[in-house]
């Protein structure tokens, strides 16, 4: 069952079930199918942008990354079963990959950042079967070797989980346009994933996460790159949320 917030339709899974409807997809080796995980600012995006709403519309899951998603859908009395964080996620399939023996690759980040959390990853468990990183320079998205080159790396590699870190909504569009031909049986947006895994961009304390405050840690980091996104996009949220709580606003 999804619920509507802002008319983006989110499943009411809570973060065992996620993981375990993620790994068994990836072990049944189907069609391919993609992953998405929205937050506040995804929300906003979705209200104007088309092709974002139709990749969401065909993602296999959607799964709620914001706390704000949270409070929103509690607001509304649908409330969510907990926070699906892409960050949680990406190291809780791969630390299930070693055990199960599934393949990943990792796509995107900075420079070294895929690299250093594959590293880093390893180290933890010893099993994990990373079958590549790539790094894409900026702007490959619109040069066609660049474009070749990766999903030829990916092909060959033949990974069950594709980790790509672009940044929303570039990464989802780009896992809308290859997913079917790569054939991974489950593609993944997560955004700084592997940043944070890699110690390159610091996490918020344990308490600010479970507070709803990784928001205003991050903020507080990066401020140059995510004023917009929080001081201008949360209030936005806050009033497409109030808007649909008191009907001026119908989604289907």
């Amino acid at each position: 069952m999804r619920i509507n917030i802002c008319g983006v339709r989110i499943d009411r899974y809570s973060f065992d079930e996620v993981v375990k409807r993620i790994i068994e997809y990836a072990i049944d080796n189907k069609e391919p199918e993609y992953v998405v995980t929205p937050n506040a600012q995804h929300i906003l995006t979705l209200q104007k942008d088309t092709r974002f709403q139709e990749i969401y519309r065909q993602a296999f899951l959607v799964v709620p990354d914001g706390v704000s998603l949270l409070w929103a859908a509690k607001f509304l009395q649908t409330p969510l079963k907990g926070r699906v964080n892409g960050t949680d996620l990406f190291e809780q399939l791969c630390a299930i990959a070693a055990e199960k023996d599934l393949k990943i690759f990792l796509l995107g980040g900075r420079p070294g950042a895929a690299q250093k959390a594959k590293e880093i990853l390893q180290l933890r468990h010893p099993n994990l079967k990373v079958v590549g990183t790539h790094c894409p320079p900026y702007g490959f998205e619109s040069k066609p070797k660049e474009l070749a080159l990766i999903n030829s790396k990916i092909q060959s590699a033949k990974p069950h989980i594709l980790f790509v870190g672009l940044g929303a909504p570039k990464q989802e569009y780009w896992i809308y346009s290859n997913y079917q031909e790569l054939k991974v049986p489950i593609s993944i947006g997560i955004g700084v994933s592997f940043e944070l895994v890699a110690n390159m961009v610091k996490r918020a304390p344990t308490l600010m996460q479970k507070s709803g405050l990784e928001w205003f840690f991050r903020l507080l980091v990066e401020p140059q790159r995510l004023w917009k996104r929080y001081i201008v996009g949360n209030p936005l949220f806050i009033w497409l949320v109030l808007r649909q709580k008191i009907g001026l606003s119908k989604y289907e």
